[in-house]
């Protein structure tokens, strides 16, 4: 890495905040900066790759997890130059799929006309290892960090989702040091989605978290901040 600082963004999924990275945040601010981006606000994934470069001068180290990763993509078309190294965790590279808009649709009905509690009945549970579903070390504190969202924000994030990139036709000009990683029981991004990521991107790594599901950074946080500083030392 550079000789001057370079500064670690971690950036959430769909709606997460940092609780999601809180492990990461707080072993990597000892040593340099963190910052996790507020992505609540913008409409499309293109609006908030061009906040989060506008909101962190200088040299990146970008860490994306699910839609956070989606944004990194688009990061790195912006501003090669800037980001010195890229981790993309339980994610994927395709365009909209033929059969995603309706189920993308009803997600997004179902949480304005009957509330984000019910949204988050439908759409967490199969985001998180199924052995985790009655944790509550796991489970109350990603239910709390949903529920603060509500149905507006719900719905721009997914219209961003949407309107997304195919990211497949860029992965071939990465040329970072870049990490590729899932959880071994992500039901949502699934790990051969991530084989088929990490051989296009020249060098990349594929790490596979076992015992973990879409929610692999709050799931199993030790084994993914160690990938993460495996990662960050590396060339």
């Amino acid at each position: 890495m550079s000789e001057n600082p370079v500064t670690l963004v971690l950036i959430p999924g769909l709606l997460s905040d940092g609780i999601v990275w809180e492990h990461a945040e707080a072993h990597f601010e000892k040593t340099m900066p963190v910052s996790i981006p507020d992505l609540f606000t913008q409409d499309s994934i293109h609006q908030m790759a061009v906040d989060v470069l506008e909101q962190n001068p200088g040299q990146l180290a970008v860490a994306g997890h699910s839609m956070g990763a989606r944004v990194a993509f688009d990061m790195i078309a912006l501003a090669p130059e800037r980001i010195e190294r890229v981790a993309l965790l339980d994610t994927g590279f395709h365009p909209l799929g033929e059969n995603e808009m309706p189920v993308r649709e009803e997600l997004i009905k179902l949480a304005h006309d009957d509330g984000m509690e019910a949204l988050l009945a439908r759409w967490l549970p199969p985001m998180v290892h199924p052995s985790r579903l009655e944790d509550p070390a796991i489970m109350k504190p990603l239910t709390d960090m949903v529920l603060r969202r509500n149905a507006e924000i719900h719905e721009r994030q997914v219209r961003a989702l949407i309107g997304r990139r195919d990211a497949g036709k860029m992965l071939a000009t990465i040329n970072c040091p870049t990490l590729v990683a899932v959880g071994r029981q992500d039901g949502f991004s699934p790990v051969s989605q991530h084989e088929d990521i990490a051989e296009m991107i020249p060098n990349a790594k594929l790490v596979i978290f076992e015992d973990a599901g879409h929610f692999a950074p709050f799931e199993r946080p030790e084994i993914v901040t160690a990938a993460l500083a495996e990662w960050l030392s590396g060339d």
